[in-house]
């Protein structure tokens, strides 16, 4: 295990990290020494038992205490800060059911199970019994999600594989960023190359080879050479989204995450990408650090989003800011009902919400994006602000 010290870990921690790290190493032995950057962040997320998000590390922070302090965990999604967040999005998802005749709520990726909770909360308060559907890869996160909801009973579902057909709305909060990528670098020649992983002893280490023809036609059509500029691109994702066109029947997805349009996720200035690794509420780039600990992630391509999803028969419905989203939605209506409900939760709220919504923090990071079929009114939380016409 690579050491930092500022990463502080248990003697547990650090033998469940070498396990990973040994598994990493006899992939990339029996693949002849070098593993596309994607099946090395693949296996490290994923691996069963061992990755990141399939072993019982803690992973999300707990909700916020009363002043306003989170504690544990890698990293803090949106809903894990404060129950307005699945409030005001379940606004949305109120107008998609009722546009699509559906009673169905599918969520991706559900983390700790808060949004689903506070998204059915407010659902029933506003008389939709929804059916909620989750697909969740990760067993430890799915045991969470279970005791969390368990009031709702059978009204919450877990699935194991995408389902052949669907109406209603999909969910998605940060789950198109943590989907492996291929990483490339065009060099000062204008050669495109592969970045995959091979090793050096025990450690670690970039290796580039010339990019297969697949990858290089792939990104000629979305940037330029550029000398000694490295990115990501994110197949996977993008087949996710062109395959969902085949299942859903009539509704809506909403897409929530960080990234941009292509020619900001592309410029020039971004000259080295945008991977990006969580552990202990540090963000860095040192994606070899602690395998099997820390989360690794990279920026989502709305472009590359929006075509896969035209390619697979999707409409594009909205895509703005987070902070334009929430706030056409209903995040101050969200916020009077609940200090209605708690007075006293007002001054921690309000500093949540700012992390929410401020440019400086979540609220122009983070876009949210809408997919749909068969839906005919514009969607509440794109009704102002959108900027699709810019991807």
């Amino acid at each position: 295990m690579s050491r930092d010290p500022a990463i502080r870990v248990g003697a547990d921690a650090i033998a469940h990290s070498n396990r990973v790290a040994q598994h990493l190493l006899q992939r990339i032995d029996t693949s002849g020494g070098w593993l596309p950057f994607s099946q090395w962040m693949g296996a490290a997320l994923y691996a069963p038992g061992l990755g990141y998000y399939a072993a019982g590390s803690p992973k999300f922070a707990v909700r916020p205490d009363s002043s306003g302090t989170t504690a544990s965990g890698d990293f803090v999604t949106a809903p894990m800060l404060t129950p307005l967040f699945g409030r005001t999005l379940a606004a949305q998802v109120a107008q998609i059911l009722r546009a699509s005749d559906s009673l169905d709520v599918l969520e991706f990726g559900a983390g700790s199970g808060e949004c689903a909770a506070d998204v059915l909360g407010a659902l029933d308060a506003l008389g939709i019994p929804a059916r909620y559907h989750i697909l969740e890869v990760s067993a430890d996160l799915r045991d969470r999600q279970q005791r969390r909801l368990s009031v709702w009973g059978s009204r919450v579902t877990w699935l194991a594989q995408a389902p052949s057909g669907f109406t209603g709305c999909i969910l998605a909060n940060e789950v198109l960023d943590a989907m492996p990528v291929e990483c490339f670098r065009w060099s000062d020649d204008g050669t495109l190359l592969e970045r995959g992983v091979a090793r050096s002893g025990d450690q670690f280490v970039w290796r580039e080879r010339p990019a297969g023809h697949d990858l290089a036609r792939a990104i000629a059509q979305r940037m330029p050479p550029l000398p000694d500029y490295q990115s990501e691109i994110n197949l996977q994702a993008e087949a996710w989204t062109r395959e969902m066109g085949s299942w859903l029947k009539r509704g809506a997805a909403l897409l929530i995450d960080y990234g941009f349009p292509r020619r900001e996720y592309y410029h020039p200035q971004r000259h080295r990408g945008t991977l990006m690794c969580h552990i202990q509420h540090r963000a860095h780039d040192d994606v070899f650090l602690a395998p099997g600990l820390q989360d690794i992630t990279a920026h989502v391509d709305f472009t590359a989003i929006a075509d896969a999803a035209l390619e697979g028969g999707l409409e594009v419905l909205g895509y703005l800011s987070q902070a334009r989203f929430l706030i056409n939605a209903g995040l101050a209506e969200a916020w009077n009902t609940l200090m209605q409900e708690d007075p006293l939760a007002q001054a921690r709220e309000g500093r949540l919400i700012e992390k929410l919504i401020s440019e400086a923090e979540m609220g122009e990071l983070f876009k949210v994006m809408a997919l749909g079929r068969g839906i005919d009114e514009e969607l509440i939380g794109f009704s102002r602000g959108d900027r699709t016409a810019q991807l």
